[in-house]
């Protein structure tokens, strides 16, 4: 294995073409990646080993900042500069963020009846193709319908659309991968994936994190807070005719009978929403996350040893944890648990690869 170190590229934002290659330009803080999230890292140029070009090729709102991993020519992250800062200082420094971020920057109009879900993001997503940056949607159907409607006046983000629908019972999940357009590699997409599971899970994974080995030391949080457990849950909307449009009560009975307390949660998963079939499916999704609780486990792998993102394993894959017995004071029988990578942080110079599993 090789240490993974970080190729800057600096992009067209409208085409994906690169313009020119960032040597001098460092991360200040870990990239990272998180299923359908925004995430956002600091950067930094030394103007001294900066191309003459260098603003064109970090103009905030139009230009995007390619992190591909120097060995493997494999795009690990992408971020859009937003703010630029610089004065008399030898660095100019910049906050990106994920190519997510533009779906903020975006709104939908849209109505459909009885239609797949994943199609449904889909159409909400529509708009990124005219006159944005290059975006590509895959969208691989659910099985599952549902009737949805938006309106222009409504004023609801591309973003927003999609974290709420992505809240229901039998919603796909989202993210936006970076790939290059084709074996050129002289330019780059942005490809908006609404799967019904992102990455691959296959029982028994090929990628394997082992203690020792490549993990220097692992975290596992579980919670029942507020938010992240409860027996019982209720979705409630927007109020109409002097009333408010809620869920029905949604009950882990099994739980319940099984000698749980009664832990209830209710929330508004989102503005103006008053069907009760799509507050249903957002409590009942809620319920299924939240019943026994969340089990989140950390990982601090040294990246050049560990399996290579982006060639081993990637966003939403499942993933082997293994630790010895003897090692761990938390776990001293040792660990044998597959969970999926929801997140990483990848820090290059400090040689930290972080994948953060969650359990279903």
């Amino acid at each position: 294995m090789t240490a993974v170190e970080i190729t800057w590229l600096a992009c067209d934002l409208r085409t994906g073409r690169i313009a020119e290659e960032l040597p001098a330009l460092r991360a200040t803080g870990p990239l990272s990646r998180r299923i359908g999230s925004v995430t956002n890292t600091g950067l930094s140029l030394d103007l001294a080993g900066a191309p003459a070009e260098w603003e064109a090729a970090t103009d905030p709102a139009r230009t995007l900042l390619v992190a591909v991993d120097t060995a493997t020519a494999v795009p690990l992250w992408s971020g859009i500069p937003l703010p630029r800062v610089g004065g008399s200082s030898n660095q100019a420094t910049f906050t990106a963020a994920s190519a997510e971020c533009y779906l903020a920057r975006r709104h939908a109009a849209y109505t459909g009846t009885t239609v797949d879900r994943s199609a449904v993001m889909a159409g909400v997503a529509a708009p990124l193709l005219v006159n944005g940056p290059p975006f590509v949607i895959d969208a691989i159907d659910t099985g599952s319908t549902m009737d949805y409607a938006v309106a222009d006046e409504d004023d609801k983000s591309i973003l927003s659309i999609l974290e709420e629908l992505d809240g229901q019972d039998g919603a796909p999940e989202w993210t936006v991968d970076t790939a290059w357009t084709d074996t050129t590699q002289s330019s780059v997409e942005l490809i908006l994936r609404i799967h019904p599971s992102i990455g691959i899970q296959p029982e028994v994974p090929a990628t394997v994190f082992d203690m020792p080995g490549c993990v220097a030391d692992y975290t596992l949080t579980e919670s029942y807070e507020s938010g992240r457990g409860a027996t019982q849950v209720i979705a409630r909307g927007d109020s109409q005719g002097g009333g408010r449009a809620s869920s029905s009560v949604h009950t882990a009975d099994d739980l319940l009978a099984a000698g749980w307390c009664l832990w209830e949660y209710r929330y508004s998963p989102g503005a103006g929403i008053t069907d009760t079939d799509q507050l249903d499916a957002h409590a009942a999704q809620s319920l299924a996350l939240m019943r026994t609780g969340s089990r989140a486990w950390t990982l601090q792998a040294v990246a050049s040893v560990a399996p290579r993102l982006g060639i081993d394993w990637a966003l939403g894959d499942s993933i082997t944890l293994a630790v010895a017995a003897g090692v761990s004071p938390r776990h001293p029988a040792g660990v044998l648990v597959t969970a999926r990578a929801w997140g990483w942080e990848l820090d290059p110079g400090g040689d930290k690869l972080t994948p953060i599993l969650l359990e279903d």
